[in-house]
């Protein structure tokens, strides 16, 4: 039996979804950007599709940006906004607050930015990964601009308080407003935050509508949620100041160029339909299990860590470090016999340094080195979690007989 638990680096496609892409390859294939029947045909079914997902997130159809995923989104986000500010403003330097557990998506963007002279503050995170809306308030400047903290980490699965800091940033913002009419209007207007949440490992399980997250800006993805890979959005909240980073042409309203993907759209589109009927469901079915695989490793190997605090994390993560079996060597050895994991996120996989996030929790880098990610899915079933719980002890006593012993 080959075992899948590698959910949080790409879910397999639904069903229902290929069904609703397939007329969109070679039937309905025309460019909806063409102003002939066969293009107006495809543009109606984007019409269709941007509208169903921005019901999703509680948005307009013209606050939807596609793009190729949420690397993508997360790019056009933290550097769309920094160079549209910068435009209306070239006296400015703008001053960014980051979470210490973001996605490289978004953390290498923002080191591009450092490197270029964006002033960068990079947020604490406590020892389950945490962030506390105070220390974003402690770190918020007259010159910040943006605030970008992910909803769930993709490594360990937590989950931030990312309605409490939409709060607290809107709360500001009215503040200096206020602040500003009572002495007439007179000096420069303050600068707004925005405030932009990585929503890709959220959206299968929590609450994703920007009004609810008081969020400005919103990633998310297709292949995290049963849909098509190449595909997923950016939410770009009305007024939100955004220059195109990707150019050569005037799609999206001018905010992202480029031949729309219109398969990977009407899949999109589908998937966060399914997800909109399932979401409670799956959090419940796929909450046991991962319980169920956590409670058989502690069980039944000494010396294993859980890094996941399950009751403020999605329902799919188990992150452990498994002292003295190092996570690459574990990760080959869990797919020689037929069960797939990581070791963090996928994006990182080609890295053999510490993972940032764990490090930021205040994990060593050898426990670091000693980590493996489980995450499960809507395919996961008991009878594969009991095979993980019946093979993987015998695996870790190979590996730690090979290490030296863990007194030392």
């Amino acid at each position: 039996m080959r075992v899948y638990l590698d959910y949080s680096a790409t879910t397999p496609v639904d069903t229902k979804v290929v069904k609703a892409m397939v007329p969109y390859w070679s039937k309905n294939f025309a460019n909806p950007a063409s102003l002939h029947s066969f293009g107006q045909i495809a543009q109606r079914a984007v019409i269709q599709a941007r509208q169903s997902v921005a019901d999703f997130f509680a948005a307009e159809a013209k606050e939807i940006v596609f793009t190729s995923g949420a690397t993508e989104a997360d790019n056009l986000a933290v550097n769309g906004v920094i160079k549209a500010i910068l435009k209306q403003n070239p006296q400015i330097k703008p001053h960014i607050i980051v979470s210490s557990v973001e996605h490289e998506a978004v953390r290498q963007p923002c080191l591009q930015l450092a490197r270029e002279g964006v002033e960068v503050d990079w947020l604490p995170v406590d020892r389950n990964g945490l962030v506390n809306p105070k220390d974003v308030q402690k770190l918020i400047k007259d010159n910040t601009v943006l605030v970008t903290v992910a909803y769930v980490n993709s490594e360990i699965g937590i989950k931030q308080p990312i309605r409490e800091i939409g709060q607290l940033i809107k709360k500001i913002n009215r503040a200096r407003q206020e602040e500003w009419r009572k002495h007439g209007g007179k000096e420069a207007k303050p600068q707004k935050i925005y405030f932009h949440t990585d929503a890709t490992q959220a959206v299968n399980y929590f609450d994703c509508r920007t009004n609810y997250l008081n969020c400005d800006l919103l990633s998310f993805s297709g292949h995290k949620i049963y849909g098509p890979k190449g595909i997923g959005g950016l939410y770009v909240k009305t007024g939100t100041p955004l220059l195109a980073v990707q150019i050569g042409g005037h799609q999206e309203l001018n905010r992202r160029s480029g031949t729309l993907n219109v398969p990977g759209i009407i899949g999109l589109a589908k998937a966060l339909e399914l997800v909109s009927h399932r979401q409670n469901s799956d959090f419940k079915k796929i909450g046991k299990l991962r319980d169920r695989l956590i409670k058989g490793l502690r069980k039944n190997i000494p010396d294993i860590i859980l890094n996941t605090k399950v009751d403020q994390a999605t329902p799919s993560h188990a992150h452990f470090s498994v002292m003295l079996a190092e996570g690459e060597a574990l990760l080959l050895a869990l797919d020689l016999a037929g069960i797939a994991v990581s070791t963090g996120s996928a994006c990182a996989s080609g890295s053999l340094d510490a993972s940032s996030t764990l490090l930021a929790m205040g994990i060593s880098q050898e426990t670091a080195h000693y980590s493996v990610r489980f995450t499960l899915g809507r395919e996961t079933t008991a009878v594969e979690i009991d095979q993980v719980i019946k093979k993987m002890p015998k695996i870790v006593a190979r590996l730690r007989s090979w290490a030296p012993d863990l007194k030392d």
